[in-house]
């Protein structure tokens, strides 16, 4: 005779009894949106490898915030296209550039939505790499770490300026939670949280995103700062430092091949946990269902749960809108 125990599938049989016992929930609140912003007005740029994303103009921007907003959405994350690059990434706090003129734009029409600002310089350097160059003692090109932290620090004291809640470096530089946290500091800006890219791969999955970006390297990649793919221990390094530096929530990029990883992070650290999920993913979830192979719906929910379940707090995701949507129609 079968213990009570010995049928767990008695709690499967409808979707009410499904739910009542569902150990992981995503909620629209999950999902932080990211934006491209350019400069103009009532510019749409669509980007053809990321199927339902755009370039937008700050006016745009706002539109697509109010929309995030009705869905649920409580947050977005932006990243800028300048209209003129350099090899040290100037524009990158420009007052007048289309990242500060958004979040003074967005700060205005939406004052609750919490605003994230990724700061790095890839998409402002006209080499495309996360900081300028030098040459090592072998004659590598390479980023230059120290001389790139001033830069970030910039950058993030004028996007907090303008009104972001949140600074996000995303560069792997070597010691740039600490430069953040003391140019904003230094600045007044106390209240403005760090979320660190802490543990971020040199990834196959970031293709598109430079397509949206511009910020594909002329030269040589980003493994030399970035992390290996088959690493774990070396997580653990890089989200325990970023926490000494003062970072107030970390993140790991990408998510989906990395679900072990963002289980690793949530265990050692008790501050909340983001991850990325990031453009090849949402890429190949759209061109999959597009042919008609797997139901996008379905399999996108089931993708943000799995990264939920591994640890995330939030999950940025170019889904955010969608996913919480199709969150109202279920409830």
């Amino acid at each position: 005779m079968a213990f009570p125990a010995d049928r767990p599938r008695r709690l499967r049989r409808t979707e009410t009894l499904r739910s009542l016992v569902r150990e992981t929930e995503l909620r629209p609140r999950d999902f932080m949106l990211p934006l491209f912003a350019v400069s103009g007005k009532g510019v749409r740029r669509p980007i053809a490898s990321m199927p339902g994303c755009a370039q937008l103009s700050v006016d745009l921007i706002v539109e697509e915030a109010r929309g995030a907003w009705k869905s649920g959405v409580r947050s977005l994350i932006l990243f800028g296209i300048p209209d003129q690059k350099d090899a040290q990434g100037t524009s990158a706090w420009d007052p007048d550039g289309p990242v500060c003129t958004a979040f003074k734009a967005l700060k205005d029409a939406l004052p609750d939505l919490v605003l994230v600002a990724d700061v790095c310089m890839c998409e402002y350097t006209d080499h495309g790499h996360c900081g300028p160059l030098e040459r090592d003692a072998r004659g590598h090109v390479a980023v230059a770490n120290d001389r790139t932290l001033p830069l970030l620090a910039r950058a993030a004291v004028a996007y907090a300026q303008a009104g972001a809640d949140i600074v996000a470096p995303s560069d792997m530089m070597d010691g740039r939670v600490a430069a953040i946290r003391k140019g904003l500091d230094e600045h007044g800006l106390s209240e403005t949280a760090v979320l660190s890219y802490a543990v971020k791969y040199a990834s196959g999955f970031y293709g598109p995103f430079r397509d949206a970006a511009q910020s594909t390297p002329k030269e040589g990649d980003r493994r030399g700062y970035q992390m290996d793919p088959g690493n774990v221990r070396e997580a653990r390094r890089e989200a325990l430092l970023d926490v000494e530096e003062g970072a107030d929530m970390l993140m790991v990029k990408p998510a989906l091949a990395y679900l072990d990883v963002i289980a690793e992070v949530k265990r050692i650290s008790n501050l909340p946990i983001a991850a990325y999920n990031v453009s090849g993913e949402y890429s190949m979830l759209k061109a999959a269902a597009q042919h008609g192979w797997i139901d996008e719906r379905r399999v996108c929910l089931e993708i943000l749960t799995a990264i939920k379940r591994a640890g995330a707090d939030l999950i940025l995701t170019y889904s955010a809108v969608d996913a919480a949507r199709w969150l109202q129609d279920v409830a």
